[in-house]
């Protein structure tokens, strides 16, 4: 295993309400030395919601994404607040963007990383299922369209052009993985 470089120094360079731009300099073990740039986020990470309808549906969300500068298609997310677990975040996140509580939420894996080359920002996928009416004010600007999609139409979602983030895409294939162990038990 290699040794981590040594940090020599650390800069703030910009800080908004949601992140932090720092340079660090480093030291590598080898005796090289760079300054990387990374963005650092504020808060306790962040939830994505895999909610189940029935065993044959998910839902989906479309929401504006400012990054794209289009809709896109996702599964419900958002920060954990203070003093809320992974599983409470998702729960809340659940009603305030599809609607629907769950009675069942289950941390598929440990936080999935974003672009860690530049990013301390992490996001824990859950699977909310036993799902129920439930609806809570959130922070969306606006409605968010809310899509059921089948399981068995999964490969005309992976080809839409609105459909593009990596997380969700991710999140499909852990709780894929996850009932196909649970079903084979």
């Amino acid at each position: 295993m290699k040794t981590p470089p040594s940090i020599l120094a650390t800069q703030v360079l910009a800080q908004t309400r949601n992140f932090q731009i720092e340079s660090q300099e480093l030291r590598f073990a080898n005796g090289a030395e760079r300054t990387y740039e990374r963005l650092v986020a504020k808060g306790l990470g962040a939830v994505l919601v895999v909610p189940l309808l029935d065993d044959e549906t998910f839902l989906l969300i479309r929401e504006w994404a400012a990054g794209t500068g289009r809709y896109e298609l996702g599964f419900p997310k958002g920060k954990i607040d203070a003093g809320e677990t992974p599983e409470q975040a998702a729960l809340r996140e659940g009603m305030e963007e599809v609607g629907y509580g769950a009675r069942q939420l289950t941390c598929l894996h440990v936080p999935l990383t974003l672009s860690p080359a530049y990013m301390t920002h992490n996001i824990h996928v859950v699977l909310a299922e036993s799902l129920y009416p439930a609806k809570a004010e959130g922070d969306e600007p606006e409605p968010l369209d809310v899509v059921p999609w089948r399981w068995d139409d999964l490969d005309a979602l992976m080809m839409r052009d609105d459909f593009t983030e990596a997380r969700s895409i991710a999140a499909l294939w852990l709780v894929k993985r996850h009932l196909a162990s649970r079903s084979a038990t």
